[in-house]
């Protein structure tokens, strides 16, 4: 099954870019994921298993390096154009 995630970083720190940009970078290393970024989130597409095995994996590697951070996440099975 194929879905697509909207999903945004808030890191609750005054220095918030490096931990947003060193995420995106590390999600961009995951096989059999597509991850596009703008300004406002990031959108990673795939098969469910791998999306949700690179999501885990990044996740929990932000919380264990930034002291408060929130993620904001939307996930859409069977996305369009699929």
């Amino acid at each position: 099954m194929k879905v697509a995630v909207d999903i945004s970083l808030y890191p609750l720190t005054e220095n918030f870019i490096p931990p947003i940009q060193d995420v995106i970078e590390r999600l961009n290393g995951h096989k059999g994921i597509e991850v596009t970024t703008n300004p406002m989130s990031t959108q990673i597409r795939g098969e469910y298993d791998a999306v949700m095995a690179a999501l885990n994996t990044e996740i929990r590697e932000t919380f264990e390096a930034v002291p408060k951070a929130v993620f904001a996440i939307r996930i859409l099975n069977n996305p369009l154009g699929d």
